[in-house]
């Protein structure tokens, strides 16, 4: 930083330094997207994801090491969890694939972020929201609000909190459309059932800067994904502006679920989209690398 008085380059010397994570593994999916592992000490790891496109390149960047949340369906959930990143450690995802992709493709790669990959983002607010503000600020990353997407299993008092200090657009990670079901599946149902996380849906709308909060929901085979579910899904979300993302389940060893065939996920879409609901099927992305939804372990110590 050759801008910098003498003086005070000595004094920063002295109380700070600029390192990056150690790189594990660097792997490129035949479909283009890459996945990082990062060594974050301890034994722990974390894995960042680029899923290019012809419109937009995204980044899916992690906010913990492991993930406490125990979603049944989530390879990450059945690792445990390790602990929080810093500012530091979230932004470094960022910085690492804009300058490494810079590299390789000549031009700024990253156009959304989506923090949803390692971890539950919300159980982290200390070190996410001023991560946060670094990808938004002009003079950092200069990222558009609607372009940044926080995804969060229900954590309903840090939804309140994300849209009073820094409200960007939300993705809640719902899977199920009645409470029997999604404490199952989603152990944070049991703190925060439906009634609560879709008021705090409502609210957050109101602050979001997209006009729609988008649900993601994982097709389980022979669990979630039956007509007596869609009607479900549709009556729970009539009053709030929704968008339903439709997730093919992504095995991963010993998770004991299966996915759904496209033609029950097809018929799943359409029945939403009659009922006014804007749906769409995920394309499985970076599942020869195990990059996909869902399959982000990295290596954490199990506990």
């Amino acid at each position: 930083m050759s801008g910098l008085a003498k003086a005070f380059a000595g004094k920063l010397n002295g109380v700070a330094e600029v390192t990056g994570l150690p790189v594990k593994t660097d792997t490129l999916s035949k479909d283009g997207t890459r996945k990082w592992l990062f060594d974050v000490g301890a034994g722990n790891a974390i894995e960042t994801v680029f899923i290019p496109e012809e419109t937009r390149g995204t980044l899916c960047v992690s906010t913990q090491a492991g993930c406490a949340m125990e979603c049944v369906f989530c390879s990450t959930g059945r690792q445990g969890f390790g602990r929080n990143l810093s500012t530091a450690e979230i932004i470094f995802q960022l910085w690492w694939a804009q300058r490494t992709l810079r590299a390789s493709r000549g031009m700024r790669a990253v156009s959304n972020v989506v923090l949803m990959g390692m971890g539950e983002p919300l159980l982290n607010m200390d070190h996410l929201v001023p991560a946060l503000r670094l990808m938004l600020d002009e003079n950092a990353y200069g990222l558009a609000r609607r372009r940044v997407t926080v995804s969060t299993a229900g954590i309903v008092p840090m939804m309140d909190r994300l849209a009073a200090e820094c409200p960007v657009a939300l993705a809640v990670s719902l899977h199920a459309p009645y409470d029997e079901l999604r404490d199952r599946l989603m152990p944070v149902n049991r703190k925060y059932p439906l009634a609560s996380l879709l008021a705090a849906c409502r609210r957050y709308s109101k602050r979001s800067p997209r006009d729609f909060i988008t649900f993601e929901y994982v097709m389980l085979a022979g669990v979630n994904d039956g007509e007596r579910d869609a009607a479900a899904l549709i009556e729970l979300l009539a009053d709030v502006p929704s968008k339903v993302n439709l997730i093919p389940f992504n095995p991963f060893e010993r998770s004991g679920y299966s996915r759904s065939p496209a033609g029950v996920i097809e018929r799943f879409n359409d029945r939403l989209n009659v009922a006014g609901i804007r749906t769409t099927t995920r394309r499985t992305r970076g599942d020869d690398i195990d990059a996909a939804c869902g399959q982000l372990a990295g290596r954490v110590v199990p506990r």
